[in-house]
């Protein structure tokens, strides 16, 4: 059997880390300024104070949002405003409101102009940056962040929010510089350590360090499913399969709904030979999350190395519904059509893994297999020269 695409492992495995630039971890938001947040009058007159009553009624929305209403810190930061407009603090907690319940256009109204009321308050520059992130508005983010910083140097938060923003822009180096710093100013800081953890992971494929940071989670946030998770994931990676097979146990034991867990540990048991049990996991995935590609991609796999071309197919197929630019897809979908040598539809899947990624030279080669099967050696030949020229 031809090889199949050698499975990335990174890109299958590691998917923990949020798209908006946060860890998934909703307790403790990148642009939280937490309900302590001190009165400054940077941008206002020198004899400004606040007025009283609405001091008092900023302090009562935010006890009420350490409880988790937030529908009356809202009335009350609310009120606070109406006693006094030019009181920033209570316009930029409403802003974390507004951030918390993923109403970003409101939030990014309140973090502005709380920022316009008083510019020398820190806390709405990270609520911004934030927002921004969540809007894939790096480069303005990363001023944002970089103000808040700027404003108050121990702001462990913005250094979070910030190195968020790097792995985004893959500048991975300072996303762990900015990282580090968050946990030196807030040792117990659980986001910045998972983010720092998933950045050696899943960009520096540092595991060793990665399972560190997962660990430091784990002792500090035992319930923390993603810590487990994405430390199987980089076990996973070490091929020291039995020790993810635990971390994803546990984290099906915290949520038994939680797809990706039983996808990487089908993974894990596909390459201890474990195939009705990896079945069963990828089948509990799929039932789990129907458009979970991973899951359907590395079954396709477990199909292909046990020889059930038409399941392997199917699944790739699949995958190739869900993700039309998935060339790993392609080519191994590719390589299983050469094996029942219906070489036409090889060749269509390699010619789409070529549009894809010109680059590489595995679906040149394997083209040039397939023409040359149908007596094509004029097109073979090209193939192989391109093949050759890449792989160098």
């Amino acid at each position: 059997m031809r090889k199949l695409f050698s499975l990335c492992v990174v890109a299958l495995l590691f998917v923990s880390f949020n798209s908006k630039g946060q860890t998934g971890n909703k307790e403790e938001p990148a642009g939280a300024t937490g309900p302590k947040g001190a009165v400054s009058v940077g941008g206002l007159a020198k004899d400004y104070v606040p007025n009283k009553d609405a001091v008092e009624a900023k302090n009562q929305g935010n006890a009420a949002l350490d409880k988790g209403d937030y529908k009356e810190a809202l009335i009350l930061f609310n009120k606070s405003i109406a006693l006094d407009p030019k009181y920033a603090n209570p316009v930029n907690n409403r802003g974390n409101i507004f951030l918390d319940q993923e109403k970003y256009a409101e939030a990014l109204v309140d973090f502005t102009r709380a920022i316009e009321m008083d510019p020398k308050l820190w806390q709405p520059y990270t609520g911004r940056g934030t927002v921004y992130t969540y809007q894939e508005k790096y480069a303005e983010a990363l001023v944002d962040f970089t103000k808040a910083i700027e404003i108050e140097p121990k702001h462990a938060k913005a250094y979070n929010g910030r190195g968020a923003v790097y792995t985004y822009q893959e500048k991975y180096a300072e996303a762990i510089v900015d990282f580090t710093k968050a946990i030196e100013l807030a040792p117990r800081y659980v986001n910045a350590i998972y983010n720092r953890g998933l950045t050696y992971g899943k960009n520096q494929q540092k595991y060793v360090e990665a399972i560190v940071d997962f660990t430091k989670v784990i002792d500090l946030a035992p319930k923390h499913k993603e810590a487990y998770n994405s430390r199987g994931e980089a076990y996973a990676l070490q091929q020291k399969y039995a020790e993810a097979i635990v971390d994803f146990n546990k984290v099906i034991e915290l949520d038994p709904k939680y797809a990706n867990a039983y996808s990487n540990r089908g993974f894990c048991n596909g390459e201890l030979k474990k195939y009705p049990e990896a079945k069963a996991d990828f089948a509990k995935a799929i039932e789990l999350d129907s458009k979970h590609k991973e899951a359907y991609f590395k079954r396709g796999m477990l199909y292909a190395n046990q020889q059930e071309h038409s399941k392997a197919i199917a699944d790739y197929t699949k995958v190739i519904e869900l993700d039309p630019k998935n060339a790993k897809a392609y080519h191994n979908r590719g390589a299983l059509y050469s094996d029942l040598k219906e070489y036409a539809d090889a060749i269509g899947d390699y010619t789409k893994v070529i549009e894809l990624d010109p680059k590489l030279w595995q679906p040149y080669n394997n083209r040039g297999i397939a023409y040359k099967s149908l007596g094509k050696t004029k097109e073979a030949e090209a193939d192989f020269a391109r093949a050759k020229e890449l792989e160098k």
